[in-house]
């Protein structure tokens, strides 16, 4: 058994969390956010894109 990280873990390492948490606070991305953040919102749509 393969003891690892997910491909989906490695392809979000790859992702410039800095850069795209400068961007959502520049753009107000979070301001009127109910459920879910910008970054959490990334990271599902990357999931169902991928899967």
């Amino acid at each position: 058994m393969y003891i690892g990280k997910t491909l989906f873990a490695q392809l979000m390492e790859f992702m410039p969390w800095t850069s795209f948490t400068r961007i959502v606070a520049r753009y107000g991305g979070d301001k009127e956010a109910r459920v879910l953040s910008c970054a959490e919102q990334f990271r599902v749509m990357a999931f169902a894109q991928l899967t």
